[in-house]
């Protein structure tokens, strides 16, 4: 079976072979991602450890890690794969067999140094338009982790943190987390 890879179908994009790659699909084409760099999946190790052990304990639903697709819409196909992922109970629904189809309550994205400023920008607008309530931006140059609200209208900053602050999140309001836990070894 011959795919093309600039013109996906979300039927096309099913029947193919589980992929370890990093990529999204923008409007029907495979847009391969560079391979993250070992501080980026060190810090991607980190939160997850720290938020899927809050998570499990509380029995307050999942937490993934990429690369897993969530689908913005199916025509034409649009997909990201954030970093990480929290969905609660309440919207466990929205997994399926071989991708999430829907929000997330939480997103987390870690910088590179190859983003730009207006593929975050197209993110989070996928992220919004499929009622994603938070997402995290996490520099690694800058140590820092930005919290923001999301919503239809945009996204609002409800924080940001450096060394030494506790991350507040609205979605998970009792999660005890430091931006040094983030950054322990960096």
């Amino acid at each position: 079976m011959t795919v093309d890879l600039k013109h996906l179908t979300y039927e096309a994009y099913l029947a193919l072979p589980e992929m370890k790659a990093r990529y999204s699909i923008v409007d029907g084409e495979l847009m391969m991602a560079a391979s993250p760099t070992p501080d980026h999946q060190t810090i991607v190790q980190e939160v997850f450890v720290k938020l899927d052990s809050f998570v499990r304990e509380h029995r307050l639903g999942r937490v993934f890690l990429a690369p897993l697709d969530i689908v913005i819409r199916r025509d034409p196909l649009r997909t990201r794969q954030p970093d990480l992922m929290f969905i609660g109970n309440a919207r466990r629904y929205i997994i399926g067999m071989q991708v999430i189809e829907g929000g997330p309550d939480l997103v987390i994205e870690v910088l590179s140094p190859t983003n730009t400023r207006r593929e975050l920008a197209e993110k989070l607008q996928d992220y919004r338009e499929i009622g994603v309530r938070e997402a995290w931006i996490i520099g690694p140059q800058g140590r820092t982790v930005e919290v923001l609200q999301l919503s239809p209208e945009g996204s609002e900053r409800s924080g940001l943190y450096g060394l030494g602050d506790a991350i507040v999140s609205q979605v998970l309001t009792e999660v005890h987390l430091t931006v040094n836990e983030i950054f322990p070894e960096l």
